[in-house]
């Protein structure tokens, strides 16, 4: 019977040795190694062992099998989210598990500007720090395929936006999920599209918007320009837009649109070729899609850059002539 009285007793007090412990080292601050921040990234996968080891590894100061021990006996070893961390001098393991288990991960973001090339995207996510560069020595086409677009050319396909993301992420997620974003943006408008615009279908529509985008300097002419280029579509004259064409030109353009430059034929030449060219030729915004799909109307067929960033339109080519006279020679 005294046997059996010492057993429990010292059962009791190894209990209550190991939660005074377990209550101690769960409210204890971690050790970061001298670091105020310290940065982390749970695989994803891991194990709630292997996620203790990545975090120990990181300079985390605590034996992962005791995280381990605290995370399975609060009930929370399966509830452990993947993502990168971001922990301040001063946390607890308590904390520390709360963050895990929340998905409390850090964020980055990045920003895709209306106008710009799918080239100039790609140059930008390739210089993030903080995205894993899954994209990096793929071709155009490869990237389209990872991310199951259903056109062949990726101009155009993304939706210019900020984007939040953990760090760490795949810029191929970024991709798809701008991808997915103007599918539905561009669905969307066009099942609210003006029955009279002169488009056959959303990539039509996509390809003007695009070059509406590139051809507006404020935003308040927006509207006339995109009116300007749904007038010469239907009366069946040449767009005649700049930035098409030096599109088209590549590398090779310098700076300097000259008149060789205007003859030298392309399929994005529309000076050279009638209609559409074949695909868009930057990422348009919302708005540029908007109005392009919805053109006021307008009797205008020609418009000029004031050198204010502004435009002054025209109804035909006599006052268009005095326009460019005036805005672009001097006269």
């Amino acid at each position: 019977m005294r046997l059996l009285k010492r057993l429990i007793f010292f059962l009791i007090l190894a209990t209550g040795c190991f939660a005074a412990w377990l209550s101690w080292f769960a409210t204890n601050p971690l050790s970061l190694h001298g670091n105020k921040l310290l940065d982390f990234n749970i695989s994803p996968g891991a194990t709630l062992r292997s996620a203790s080891q990545q975090m120990a590894d990181a300079g985390l100061g605590f034996p992962p099998w005791q995280f381990t021990l605290l995370a399975r006996l609060l009930g929370k070893s399966a509830e452990i989210k993947a993502g990168s961390y971001e922990v301040e001098q001063g946390v607890t393991p308590w904390l520390l598990l709360g963050k895990l288990t929340r998905g409390d991960v850090t964020q980055a973001e990045i920003v895709f500007v209306e106008g710009k090339t799918f080239r100039q995207l790609r140059a930008l996510l390739d210089a993030h720090p903080a995205l894993h560069h899954d994209t990096a020595g793929l071709k155009d086409q490869e990237i389209l395929t990872l991310i199951n677009a259903s056109e062949s050319y990726p101009e155009g396909l993304f939706n210019p936006d900020t984007y939040l993301f953990a760090k760490n992420s795949s810029d191929l997620h970024i991709l798809k999920r701008a991808y997915r974003a103007m599918q539905l943006q561009l669905a969307t408008e066009w099942q609210r599209r003006d029955p009279l615009v002169p488009y056959a279908t959303p990539y039509e529509a996509l390809i003007m918007a695009s070059i509406v985008e590139k051809e507006t300097g404020r935003a308040e002419d927006r509207p006339s320009v995109s009116a300007v280029f749904s007038n010469r579509l239907r009366l069946g004259m040449m767009l005649q837009t700049d930035p098409a064409v030096i599109y088209g030109i590549g590398d090779r353009f310098d700076g300097n649109l000259r008149k060789r430059d205007l003859q030298f034929d392309t399929p994005y030449n529309t000076y050279t070729r009638a209609g559409l060219p074949p695909t868009p030729i930057s990422m348009p915004g919302l708005a540029s899609l908007q109005v392009t799909l919805h053109p006021p109307k307008s009797d205008k067929l020609y418009f000029v850059a004031r050198g204010d960033g502004s435009s002054e339109f025209s109804r035909s080519l006599d006052e268009h002539n005095r326009a460019v006279a005036k805005y672009q020679r001097g006269k």
